[in-house]
């Protein structure tokens, strides 16, 4: 029995049919369907998405259909929003993913990772278009919303860059105050503008293409003092913008009103959100797909708080598992959907929907019972002979005219406000091949190796070696290598660690020295491995390449599975290889 049913063309999107008796699936209607009468924020859980691998970061695409999560074993996982599964996982990095960005069209990906690379991927082929190294971590990447050969890069204790792809060249923003290079940044909705905010609380305005000034203020606590900006997001419509603060306190303000204050302006907050109960500091914040509401996550704990925008008051707390910490929020572009991460899973928030099984009439009228049909009595004639043809108006005249049924008119939900026609060229679904449980080798003909254990006796060598195949991968096209990019900042540290690999309080862990130090013989506790389960834990973090570890797995045994990462683990032990000859 058929429970799912897609149906595309006409309809200008996707609808899921299902049945009572089949299990419940996340029934999805058409975007322009989707009028909310009520409120339009999510109530309660949606189930999760377990990406095998520890998420740390997602983010959807312009559409709502796709949701790219970067995973702690350098992956990245892509979801088919619509059915909740897996359409593609790129296996991007060795190091953690720590940002990610979709382009205008959908095409291409743009992701970050704790190694200080940056790498352009196209979503399709899941090939690698080119990558670019950074002296210093990277702490966010954001895609020009309109021209998608920009790309804006904020690195740890750096001003911005702002990249261009096609000739590989970049531009350092300008940054108010040099000796304070912790600058976070953001285009506005059409990315004519670029917001910089720094320690000191103050937000610079700057022109994308001439990198000049424009407009600048400065973000105070209600008296003369200064708050640090954490980060800065727009809504996808309108023009408004929030500035996350380090006084614990959500500030929304409108992008006109910065532009006419001009340079060292003094303007309003429209909104100021907080936590007056418990002071709670937030760790991502991000507006609604209609710029209604804003959502903030907590800092913590996994909890998050929603606020409507226009007056300011919290209409909603949506509480996970105790106990978590919260890493990303993401909210659905044009549904009332939140997707959020913590300890490695993303959770789905959505509303409550009712199923309702009532019958109606055929003017679409609900019916609590059963009620007897009067029919008209000439409504089942071929021909009403009792109608006269001048009075063809109303109904009757509209069933002589001509329905469109070719014409696909653009859905509203997926335009911009400056836009009249969607982009027949973007990437809105992956290509899905069925998965068969023990298929078949070559069914319909001999195996493969028939021809080798047939062959003649000069097939082998004089040693008795056989001769490889070739595998069968040689006859099609070569991928292409990426090419990469080193980033030249000046006066940037270059033995920064990534704040998601720094621990709390373990200030000699940021400044490691390369190899081991002089006079040591292997008796130095300064080192980042203290005992036997920080190695175990270490090569769990290298799942993507060392496989499976179980923690009943054998140091011994595991050693000399992976001799690649002996060394490694020696040098941080402060061993030599010399001293390491047991494990060979």
């Amino acid at each position: 029995m058929v429970n799912d049913l897609y149906l595309n063309g006409a309809l200008q999107g996707p609808f899921v049919i299902h049945s009572p008796t089949h299990r419940q699936i996340h029934t999805l209607f058409h975007v322009s369907l989707a009028e909310s009468f009520g409120q339009n924020y999510p109530e309660e859980a949606d189930g999760t998405l377990d990406c095998i691998s520890m998420a740390l970061t997602c983010t959807f695409n312009r559409w709502g259909t796709l949701l790219a999560v970067g995973c702690n074993d350098g992956r990245i996982v892509i979801w088919d929003f619509l059915t909740r599964g897996i359409a593609k996982i790129i296996s991007a990095h060795i190091h953690p993913v720590c940002s990610l960005c979709w382009s205008r069209d959908g095409h291409k990906l743009v992701s970050a990772s704790t190694d200080n690379i940056v790498s352009q991927w196209d979503v399709l082929t899941g090939d690698c278009d080119q990558r670019f190294r950074f002296p210093s971590p990277i702490l966010k990447l954001q895609c020009h919303p309109r021209d998608m050969d920009k790309v804006l890069v904020c690195p740890m204790k750096s001003a911005p860059v702002l990249l261009t792809l096609s000739d590989s060249k970049h531009v350092v923003l300008p940054v108010d105050d040099d000796s304070d290079l912790n600058v976070v940044a953001a285009f506005d909705r059409r990315g004519e503008y670029i917001y910089t905010g720094n320690a000191k609380g103050k937000i610079l305005v700057l022109n994308t293409d001439s990198q000049e000034l424009v407009a600048s203020f400065r973000v105070t606590t209600g008296t003369s003092n200064t708050t640090a900006i954490k980060s800065i997001e727009f809504a996808r419509k309108g023009s408004c913008f929030l500035i996350n603060t380090a006084d614990r306190i959500i500030r929304v303000y409108d992008g006109r009103e910065i532009l006419t204050c001009g340079r060292d302006g003094e303007p309003e907050p429209m909104q100021k959100l907080q936590d007056l109960v418990n002071r709670t500091p937030w760790k991502r914040c991000c507006f609604s797909g209609d710029g209604e509401y804003i959502v903030a996550g907590s800092a913590r704990q996994h909890a998050l708080y929603i606020w409507e925008k226009s007056i300011g008051n919290l209409v909603k707390i949506l509480h996970g598992t105790r106990g978590e910490l919260l890493l990303d929020v993401a909210w659905h572009p044009v549904r009332p959907i939140i997707a959020s991460i913590s300890s490695g899973v993303v959770s789905i928030w959505a509303q409550n929907q009712v199923e309702n099984w009532s019958a109606f009439a055929p003017d679409f009228k609900e019916l609590d019972e059963n009620v007897e049909y009067e029919e008209r009595e000439s409504e089942f004639d071929i021909e009403d002979e009792d109608r006269s043809e001048p009075e063809q108006t109303g109904a009757d005249a509209a069933e002589d005219e001509e329905v469109d049924v070719t014409t696909v008119d653009p859905i509203v939900a997926f335009c911009s406000s400056d836009e009249e026609l969607e982009d027949n060229k973007a990437l809105l679904y992956l290509p899905i091949a069925p998965e068969v449980e023990d298929p078949e080798e070559n069914p319909f003909g001999p195996p493969p190796d028939a021809s080798v254990q047939a062959g003649a006796p000069e097939d082998t060598l004089a040693g008795g070696d056989k001769k490889q195949r070739q595998p069968l991968s040689e006859g099609g096209p070569a991928k292409k290598k990426a090419r990469t990019t080193t980033i030249e900042l000046q006066g940037v540290p270059s033995d920064e660690l990534h704040p998601l690999l720094g621990v709390k309080g373990d200030s000699k862990s940021k400044k490691k020295t390369a190899g081991r130090p002089k006079g040591s013989k292997g008796k130095d506790k300064d080192f980042s491995f203290r005992d036997i389960k920080d190695v175990i834990c270490y090569f769990t973090h290298l799942r993507a390449k060392v496989g499976t570890i179980y923690d009943q797995t054998p140091l011994l045994a595991l050693l000399r599975c992976h001799l690649s990462y002996i060394r490694v683990i020696f040098i941080n032990l402060n061993f030599t290889w010399k001293e390491s000859a047991v494990f060979q």
